[in-house]
């Protein structure tokens, strides 16, 4: 078997055992026959190590015969005058050491949800969603489509909000559940449109044509205005994706959903994919030296914003998670400054740290408190304020403790103005058709004249 045959085998092993696992694990699920809990871990260990085994081995080929560049296409799908969809995937110095790195952090959550979710209802959905996920992950780290690329987007989207809702019966975590979904959509469309401004302005969605061959010294073949308006739409994308200001408020919503999805989430590897994106499109901040700057002060911005929110929380799974927002907007920064090797090992590191931050957090409570009884007092804080310093900080601390008023302020001048453009439509149109009434233009037969239940007016919905 030659190389070139050998690299396109492990390639289709790490694209195919993800989706394999969403068929074995959904389908049974779907005609209400689900596997079984230990099956279900069976699964999902299998081919999350056939996974790991496969990019290891393509890390290992690479490495020993000096590849830097391995693409792998698994068939044309659409062709048509004008347009090719092709499911493609590169393996680089980006994609690789992150698919190694989801496929290694899954196989530690799988492990832990083994134990922490044994026999509890819903076990089985977790399973489901977890498998979209981590086929979505891997999508999206080694896309070398924008199409492929938006695909896993979608998935890892879907699997994120359906997991905040997880606990569907309380309503808390749908409401949360929901804003995170609203989030991800503004996320996505300005994903979608990128993805057609490329399109548009290069003829096809190859990423590694449009955005360079070699990461991260390709060169971008789009102009210096053209990089600025798509790495606007790319940036948006990333901001939705990875919490970045002012859509921060998102993540400590998503803390609603168990402790196993909140640590793979939100603390190692969807939060990052944002950061990831801005990794993968750094050429067109080497085209635009206005993109760059504005990276970098959007992930300084947030850095900032989320240590001093961070400092204020009650409870630890919000900490944890704004913690984690620190370091990403550090992240963000480091590829705005363009440290990109950097920034690859602060995310590298950051999400095996978070990881076990958050799986830990649930014991760390119950080991305070044990220590505590053993020595019969409670553990002193680990600084004390003087009154004038409390006074001094005691309008930050109101503001970190609102969150920055960041979902006030989103609410009020995003949410509303939308929602009144919307009131005002439905408005216009109610008057339309009683207008249309009021002039006797309705035609048809008696009965099918006759008056109908008036459907509540938009204000009237809650």
């Amino acid at each position: 078997m030659t190389l070139a045959a050998v690299i396109t085998f492990l390639g289709i092993i790490v694209a195919v055992s993800p989706l394999s696992l969403v068929v074995m694990i959904g389908v049974p699920a779907l005609i209400r026959r689900p596997v079984g809990d230990d099956a279900t871990v069976r699964l999902v260990q299998i081919a999350t190590i056939l996974g790991l085994v496969a990019a290891l081995g393509m890390l290992g080929i690479m490495l020993s015969t000096g590849l830097r560049h391995v693409p792998v296409e698994i068939g044309h799908w659409v062709t048509i005058p004008g347009y090719h969809l092709n499911l493609r995937f590169i393996f680089d110095r980006l994609s690789v050491p992150l698919v190694v790195l989801t496929f290694l952090l899954c196989g530690v959550i799988s492990a832990f949800v083994s134990r922490y979710m044994h026999r509890e209802p819903g076990a089985n959905r977790f399973h489901v969603c977890y498998a979209l996920f981590l086929a979505g992950m891997t999508f999206a780290s080694a896309a070398a489509t924008i199409e492929t690329l938006f695909l896993g987007w979608e998935l890892v989207g879907l699997s994120s909000a359906m997991l905040v809702a997880f606990y569907h019966q309380r309503t808390g975590p749908v409401r949360n559940g929901l804003r995170v979904w609203t989030i991800y959509r503004i996320s996505d469309a300005a994903l979608l449109m990128a993805s057609v401004a490329l399109h548009h302005l290069h003829g096809e969605g190859d990423l590694t044509i449009a955005l360079g061959r070699n990461w991260p010294d390709g060169a971008s073949v789009l102009t210096s205005s053209q990089s600025l308006w798509v790495g606007l739409l790319i940036l948006l994308a990333a901001m939705g994706k990875s919490a970045l200001i002012p859509f921060s408020g998102w993540l400590p919503r998503a803390m609603e959903g168990p402790t196993p999805s909140s640590a793979i989430f939100y603390g190692a590897l969807s939060v990052h994919l944002g950061a990831y994106l801005l990794l993968r499109a750094s050429p067109l901040l080497d085209q635009s030296p206005l993109l760059a700057a504005l990276v970098t002060i959007i992930g300084l911005a947030t850095a900032a914003y989320a240590a001093l929110v961070a400092r204020v929380q009650t409870d630890i799974k919000s900490a944890l998670s704004f913690a984690s927002l620190t370091q990403v907007g550090l992240i963000v920064a480091e590829i705005g400054i363009g440290f990109r090797y950097l920034a690859l090992i602060h995310l590298l590191g950051h999400a095996c740290l978070r990881t076990l931050q958050f799986l830990r957090a649930p014991a760390l409570l119950g080991d305070r408190q044990s220590l505590e009884n053993a020595l019969g007092r409670r553990l002193a804080p680990a600084a004390e304020l003087s009154a004038a310093q409390i006074a001094r900080s005691l309008a930050w601390y109101r503001w970190a403790f609102e969150r920055g008023f960041l979902d006030q302020s989103l609410d009020r001048f995003v949410v509303e103005p939308v929602l009144g453009v919307f009131r005002w439509c439905d408005r216009q149109e109610r008057r339309w058709v009683k207008f249309l009434e009021g002039d006797g233009d309705v035609v048809g037969t008696a009965a099918e004249r006759q008056p109908v239940a008036a459907t509540p007016a938009l204000e009237d919905l809650p």
